[in-house]
C-alpha cells in the first residue's frame, strides 16, 4: 500500500485528484480528510 497527500482540483462538473503514473490500472479508494470549507 502507498499514502499520498494532495488537493482536489475543480475540472468541468466534478474534481480531479492526481496521482503518480505508475499508479494506472491499479485500484484506489479516495479518503476525504477535511471538508471543503475549511
Amino acid at each position: 500500500h502507498e499514502v499520498i497527500e494532495g488537493e482536489v482540483k475543480p475540472t468541468g462538473n466534478g474534481a480531479h485528484v492526481l496521482v503518480p503514473k505508475r499508479w494506472r490500472g491499479a485500484d484506489v479508494k479516495i479518503v476525504r480528510t477535511s471538508t471543503p470549507d475549511e
